[in-house]
């Protein structure tokens, strides 16, 4: 007989799909196109941390497919990807706000808010 999930493991199970989504079309178009106009070190940092971005796309799909069994890895990939935002939203601060705007605000507003709906969730599932 198969449990179904709770309310909780669904919200923390769409959310880490939804980066492992984001990261894997990311990571792969990022590794794919490289850092144009610019120096070879910048090209391969650029694609090293799509690499980074991809797997961890990979690891988020892992983590949702195995909802039940996930605790602390769920926190980490939240933290990553906040941390991430925050870096996003550094850079915005510093360089300026990318064209269109609204794409990278898109960007910027999930990374930021989806982190903590996903760790409170998680925090509500049912204890083993």
């Amino acid at each position: 007989m198969v449990i179904p999930l709770t309310t909780s493991q669904k919200v923390v199970r769409v959310c880490l799909f939804a980066f492992a989504a984001i990261a894997i079309f990311g990571g792969s178009l990022q590794m794919y196109l490289g850092q144009p106009d610019t120096t070879p070190r910048l090209d391969n940092i650029h694609r090293f941390m799509a690499g980074i971005y991809l797997f961890m796309g990979i690891i988020c799909a892992w983590s949702a497919v195995t909802v039940r069994a996930q605790t602390t890895l769920v926190y980490l990939l939240a933290a990553g990807v906040f941390v991430a935002g925050c870096g996003r939203l550094l850079s915005m601060s510093q360089v300026g706000l990318p064209e269109p705007q609204a794409l990278w605000l898109g960007y910027l507003v999930p990374e930021l808010l989806l982190p903590w709906v996903l760790a409170v969730a998680h925090f509500k599932r049912p204890q083993a």
